[in-house]
């Protein structure tokens, strides 16, 4: 018989708050998280604008020189970790540490260190590249330096799935736990790729918006879209076996009921232009909860405002719900904190958990200019409070990765 997995604990670091709390209270504010880069010099960039984490001081989780061996996006990973512990109340000295896992994922990894270090190489030679670069740059360590923290000794790994990253890890742990190989599991995914390199690629790619006003840059499903913006940060959910939740009294935010993940097998960074790939993601989903497409209140879109991602997550939403395409409201958070790649899917899950809780539409703000072909329910500007039963949240990543999760109210 499968399990029942449902969120005990939740942990944010965002271009709009730096715990669950403020985070938010920043999406229910209609707050813009996305201003001119300040942590390197653009001057020679035409991409002015990103999702920068601000004010984060790591020593509130680890001491100095424990944050001095660890990339940015590890230390977005440590101080998320630790709110989802210490929100859920697990005590890990009374757990089975055997029994709880870690699926945690990133796009890239430490980004700014191998940018940093390749510099050293070039400038001092290679006997000046410092030791700790492999360790704090691949794309797993944020994985393994939760389960060294904390002592977790159930499986422990990183799936790199481009921008489904984090919510294929919440997928793959929903179901690990469901069929019995872990009780408890941290999943999510971070990302801190706003560097010089990072910024320069995708600016390479034509994929990232060149506006200056900070206020028409990252416009999900505007007619006016013209790229997305980058942001970083981290998300955790910790999920439980709903048995051993009830058993120590601890709070429930939802439970998780769907999950579906499919490829395009089309491209390297286009989706697939009918949204078949998407739609099959919603399908299984919920085929996997057994939820009728007329039950989904709220879609938290992958929306990242690149012309041809909203257009085809339009037509995928159309396909997957038929003549209720127009019931459930849909919004874009990535017009309030950019596109966090790898770590997207995670605070776009706990935005979709808390709008469940909270009976909240989040909205997609600075929206003008509607798109014909994105004529779908869309929340715009102002959030929305309306009761939800099930919320939706995809992702769909470069490679054609895609994933979609479905949360149930609790009650």
């Amino acid at each position: 018989m499968k399990r029942r997995v449902v969120v005990t604990g939740l942990g944010a670091v965002t271009p709009i708050g730096n715990d669950v709390e403020s985070f938010w209270s920043g999406i229910k504010s209609a707050k813009n998280g996305i201003d001119e880069i300040t942590l390197f010099n653009h001057e020679n960039l035409k991409v002015k604008m990103a999702g920068e984490v601000k004010n984060f001081d790591p020593t509130l989780y680890m001491d100095k020189k424990e944050s001095k061996r660890m990339d940015r996006y590890t230390q977005f990973t440590i101080a998320a970790a630790t709110e989802a512990l210490n929100d859920s109340k697990i005590n890990l000295d009374e757990a089975n540490r055997e029994k709880i896992g870690v699926f945690f994922g990133s796009g890239i990894g430490g980004l700014s260190t191998l940018e940093s270090q390749i510099r050293t190489l070039v400038v001092k030679g290679p006997s000046r590249v410092s030791p700790l670069t492999i360790p704090m740059s691949i794309s797993n360590i944020a994985s393994g330096t939760i389960a060294i923290k904390f002592g977790l000794l159930g499986s422990s790994f990183s799936i790199t799935s481009a921008c489904a990253s984090a919510t294929h890890c919440i997928g793959e742990a929903y179901r690990n736990i469901k069929d019995g190989y872990c009780d408890v599991i941290f999943a999510g995914g971070a990302e801190a790729s706003i560097c010089e390199f990072g910024i320069s690629s995708f600016q390479s790619l034509t994929a990232l918006s060149k506006s200056e006003d900070r206020n028409r840059a990252s416009i999900p499903f505007d007619l006016e879209r013209n790229g997305f913006v980058m942001g970083e940060g981290a998300g955790v959910l910790i999920l439980e076996e709903l048995e051993s939740a009830l058993k120590r009294g601890a709070h429930i935010y939802c439970e998780i009921v769907g999950y579906g993940s499919t490829c395009d097998a089309y491209h390297i960074t286009s989706p697939c232009p009918d949204g078949d790939g998407a739609y099959r993601a919603m399908r299984d989903a919920m085929l996997d909860a057994d939820v009728e497409p007329s039950k989904i209140s709220y879609i938290n879109a992958h929306g990242t405002a690149t012309e041809i991602n909203d257009k085809v997550e339009t037509l995928a939403i159309k396909k997957a719900f038929g003549d209720n395409y127009m019931k459930p409201y849909v919004s874009s958070t990535k017009s309030m904190t950019g596109h966090l790649l790898g770590a997207a899917g995670a605070i776009e899950a706990i935005a979709s958990i808390k709008a469940v809780e909270d009976n909240f539409v989040p909205p997609t703000i600075n929206y003008v200019h509607p798109d014909p072909d994105c004529d779908i329910n869309l929340i715009v500007n102002e959030g929305k409070k309306s009761n939800i039963e099930y919320s939706m949240s995809n992702s769909l990543g470069f490679g054609g990765h895609n994933a979609t999760l479905i949360f149930k109210k609790w009650r």
